[in-house]
């Protein structure tokens, strides 16, 4: 009889550990999927960014460069791209960091004589 309380008691755990946060991020992963609207920027699950261009009942028309248009099925996007994170990546990629400078004295210092 014991033995089967522990079952039942493991199975709940298990359902609420496991099977009822699953079916919460698919639910919200559906709702993403099918509120999708045109100008909306997007991540595929392969990890391609682009901007949606037009829609259909299983595709999305994506352009992921100036003048390079893809398919992409809509089960593929795995989010959306929020405006602070566009705004954080074109900041990282107009700051060029510079090189350190070495000092030939400090090169100098370095190098033993033989």
């Amino acid at each position: 009889m014991s033995f089967l309380v522990v079952v039942i008691v493991l199975f709940v755990l298990f359902w609420l550990v496991v099977i009822r946060p699953q079916r919460r991020r698919q639910v919200e992963q559906n709702r993403m999927i099918e509120t999708l609207d045109v100008g909306d920027e997007i991540v595929t699950a392969g990890g391609l960014y682009g901007r949606v261009l037009g829609l259909g009942d299983d595709e999305l028309l994506v352009e992921i460069a100036p003048g390079t248009n893809v398919r992409v099925a809509r089960r593929a996007v795995a989010g959306l791209v929020e405006a602070d994170e566009e705004e954080e990546d074109e900041e990282l990629e107009s700051v060029d960091e510079p090189e350190p400078e070495t000092e030939p004295a400090a090169e100098a210092a370095r190098e033993e004589p033989s």
